[in-house]
């Protein structure tokens, strides 16, 4: 009886344990998953000079990326237009918080490494036309989940850019939480990532996610689809009762460069 009451509190035990672990476990990430994302994004575009992407792409593949990294800069992503026509590169960077942008770019741009490898492939002529920049935070309630964007396999993504009317940043958002997002994966689009943008001149912050589609095509008709949608007709409706949200909608279908952490 004793060897039988022994068993019964071994397993006790060992099951008490296991609950225990998975408890812990569950709780980690949760903490990982809600824990808010407190980075610093920088958004830049680079329109390349007439015959110079190519060298563009080259400079940033054999330097630029690995002197980000050794100066506490994040690469997330390294795009180019689907058109053909638009000589652009555009690429996200992201640093531990806003204090810390200013130190860790002017590190990168005094690093005696980068200086060089600059001045190596300009020796021909400047590289770039034109720099615009974009700086932004995260969106907290429109990326709830940990973010998994590496390695996705061959897709294309979609950079939208919304501008909305005075005072409705809070319509857009609510909307975007607590409907869009889940129609856009009904219709076959993978939300990646949201964020609102931080204006130096102080005006209202602009919406700003990147979709990925398996193609160019696969997304028009999923966007298509989505707009004779008749949960989004009425969810769209229901949120402008006190006035339309949207003012503008800037989008560009991008590609992964090959050396892109997000593909």
């Amino acid at each position: 009886m004793l060897v039988g009451k022994r068993k019964i509190n071994l397993s006790f035990d060992y099951t008490m344990k296991k609950l225990i672990l998975v408890f812990i476990s569950l709780f980690i990430l949760a903490q990982l998953t809600f824990a808010q994302d407190t980075r610093y994004f920088e958004m830049r575009t680079y329109t390349a000079n007439e015959g110079k992407r190519p060298d563009l792409i080259k400079r940033f593949q054999d330097h630029t990326l690995k002197l980000f990294e050794k100066n506490g800069i994040e690469n997330i992503a390294y795009f180019i237009p689907t058109d053909e026509s638009n000589n652009s590169l555009t690429f996200i960077l992201a640093y531990p918080d806003q204090a810390s942008r200013d130190v860790l770019w002017n590190k990168f741009a005094n690093d005696p490494e980068w200086q060089a490898a600059y001045k190596a492939s300009e020796a021909n002529g400047p590289l770039v036309a034109k720099v615009d920049q974009v700086f932004m935070e995260i969106a907290p309630e429109l990326n709830p989940e940990i973010i998994r964007w590496q390695n996705e396999g061959k897709r294309v993504f979609e950079l939208r850019t919304y501008h909305m009317f005075p005072g409705r940043v809070d319509a857009i958002n609510a909307r975007f939480r607590d409907y869009t997002r889940e129609l856009f994966q009904k219709h076959g689009m993978t939300n990646v990532m949201y964020w609102y943008t931080l204006e130096k001149d102080g005006s209202q912050t602009k919406l700003v996610y990147l979709l990925a589609h398996k193609s160019e095509k696969a997304g028009k008709k999923s966007f298509e689809n989505f707009g004779q949608d008749p949960v989004w007709t009425m969810v769209r409706d229901r949120s402008e009762e006190t006035g339309k949200i949207v003012e503008k909608v800037v989008s560009v279908y991008l590609k992964p460069l090959p050396f892109s952490p997000m593909k």
